[in-house]
């Protein structure tokens, strides 16, 4: 009898989220969660993002072992941008302050100028990215980074956005 009960559950939580399966557009697991759901996210599991900051310019930095980061765009950056066909990143060697402008993207509505999120030297460029630049829209906090760079100073990354300042951020400059 209880298995009865179990199997009818069962069937009816099945129809009720059959035509959310069937729809020809994909869901994202937000909108199945029971939690409100707000429309725009950074697309990525926090695992991911927790232990990066962001600028205001949507550049993104993470800290690896070593006093190493890893820099790359934001997600809302690579959207905004649409399809990347050309990153211009610096030398290896090359000395940057906060903010100064290392490189560019270039896409198919626009192009844009990177800005390094901190003072340091860098060590690491994404070499991937000469034959597939599109990997920055692809997989932006992976395989789409654009350099790694030394900390110099590591009173700076106080000065940047966690995952959530971020998204506040975001909200901000949408409205």
């Amino acid at each position: 009898m209880a298995a009865c009960g179990l199997l009818r559950s069962l069937s009816s939580n099945f129809f009720t989220a059959l035509p959310l399966a069937s729809r020809s557009s994909p869901l994202s697991p937000l909108r199945l969660a029971c939690k409100p759901y707000f429309g725009r996210t950074l697309a990525t599991s926090s695992r991911v993002t927790a232990a990066l900051k962001f600028t205001d310019k949507h550049e993104w930095i993470r800290v690896e072992e070593g006093g190493v980061g890893t820099v790359g765009i934001s997600h809302f950056a690579q959207a905004a941008l649409g399809d990347v066909v050309y990153c211009g990143l610096p030398e290896v060697g090359t000395q940057l302050s906060q903010q100064d402008e290392f490189g560019a993207l270039e896409s198919v509505k626009a192009a844009s100028e990177l800005y390094s999120p901190l003072t340091g030297e860098v060590v690491e460029v994404n070499a991937l990215l000469a034959d597939k630049p599109g990997l920055v829209n692809k997989s932006c906090y992976k395989d789409g980074w654009l350099m790694k760079m030394t900390i110099a100073n590591p009173t700076e990354l106080d000065a940047l956005m966690d995952e959530a300042a971020y998204e506040r951020y975001i909200r901000s400059i949408e409205d």
